[in-house]
């Protein structure tokens, strides 16, 4: 029998992938962060070593490294669970040693144990008796298997449903403690608080085939790592696209959590910046989320696109010559089918809180330069997942 080891810190999600490989005729083992997963390791002797990337005291990375370094398993497979947003962490557990990565908030249990098995074969263990040619369900495994894995994902989405008001209570207490604090160390404490949250939310809803709740978690989740390892990202802009996340994420939770409405669909988006460098990077934030733009530089170029398409969202610079963004957003407005088409302001920190506290022209947001690539990405992607949102029943 081949023996798999586990090293995740969500205890929800370690057994859930303990109990499908056990299923499946795996030995597993579940350790909760590094450095018991190292110990595990050596008594345990795994065919097989699968971490989650974001662990807490001692990074997956690092783990990595010290397996790597110990002669008896310099050979033994690595598969990661990843954040696709962290593409910087990605590189380097590809350095360290990783055989594959795979995506977590896309990662369905027959996903994994597919993987598996593509990595070191079947369980090993003896097979049942195939059924007797008389028994009605013979030549019939292949049914009964796929009526089990639709079985076990429909408890996976009850249960996760059922959890979900107090993890939106949760993360609201959080985002208000964070709003409150009056010290550096406080929000800190508060932002690392509602990342391990943010973190378990994501894993949790791609156990539980929740696409949509899945992938916006992910991006929240690497928006959260890069403030809290930076804190000097903690400002006025930021704070506000973490809140709006937060209240977003609650909508997903009302109106996001029916069957077959979890695939993400494709979006346009105009960007309109003077400024060569500036709009370079909205393109870039966007196309970390795999979200189409067409990107000018000129108001009245974006002005005819504008009279003769639709776009899902539009970033606009505030100051750009000729005409500002404000007077931009006044002229789209009066298009009809751009009556209500999300706008957002990219406009300096420095000016920030005044542009918030005035009338927007038309427009539904602000985000302040120089932005966070990945706060960017989420703001985004709150605006083009909530138009795919189903209306309330």
């Amino acid at each position: 029998m081949k023996k798999i080891l586990i090293i995740e810190d969500d205890q929800i999600v370690a057994n859930v992938y303990r109990n499908k490989l056990a299923v499946e005729g795996y030995k597993a083992e579940v350790a909760g962060d590094g450095e018991s997963g190292l110990k595990v390791m050596r008594t345990f002797q795994p065919d097989l070593i699968i971490l989650d990337l974001m662990l807490p005291t001692i990074s997956g990375v690092d783990v990595i490294r010290e397996i790597r370094k110990e002669l008896d398993f310099t050979k033994v497979p690595i598969i990661v669970f990843s954040n696709t947003y962290l593409t910087n962490l990605i590189q380097e557990a590809w350095r360290a040693g990783a055989n594959k990565c795979l995506s977590k908030s896309n990662c369905s249990p027959k996903d994994f144990i597919d993987v598996v098995r593509h990595t070191i074969g079947d369980s090993g263990a003896i097979p049942q008796s195939a059924p007797a040619a008389t028994d009605p369900s013979a030549g019939k495994s292949g049914s009964l298997s796929s009526d089990k894995d639709a079985e076990f994902q429909a408890d996976l989405r009850q249960t996760f449903i059922d959890s979900l008001p107090s993890t939106l209570y949760a993360m609201r207490m959080g985002m208000q403690g964070l709003i409150k604090s009056e010290n550096e160390l406080t929000r800190l404490r508060h932002v690392y608080d509602l990342y391990r949250r943010v973190h378990a939310l994501n894993g949790n809803a791609a156990l539980a085939g929740m696409v949509q709740i899945a992938h916006m978690a992910s991006a929240f989740e690497a928006l959260l790592k890069e403030i809290y390892e930076k804190p000097k990202n903690i400002n006025a802009s930021s704070t506000r696209t973490v809140a709006a996340t937060v209240d977003f994420l609650g909508l997903l939770f009302e109106r996001g959590t029916q069957a077959g409405r979890q695939e993400l669909t494709a979006s346009k988006i105009l960007v309109v910046d003077d400024e060569a460098i500036s709009r370079r990077a909205v393109v870039y934030a966007l196309e970390k989320a795999k979200l189409k733009s067409v990107n000018v530089e000129e108001p009245e170029q974006a002005l005819r696109l504008l009279e003769e398409n639709d776009f899902d969202l539009i970033f606009l610079d505030v100051d750009m010559p000729g005409m500002t963004g404000y007077e931009l957003c006044a002229k789209l407005r009066a298009m009809p089918h751009l009556k209500k088409t999300p706008v957002v302001f990219v406009t300096s920190l420095n000016d920030f809180e005044n542009r918030t506290n005035s009338t927007m022209a038309g427009g539904n947001d602000f985000i302040a330069k120089p932005f966070l690539f990945i706060e960017l990405t989420v703001k985004a992607l709150i605006y083009v997942m909530r138009a795919r949102l189903p209306p309330n029943r």
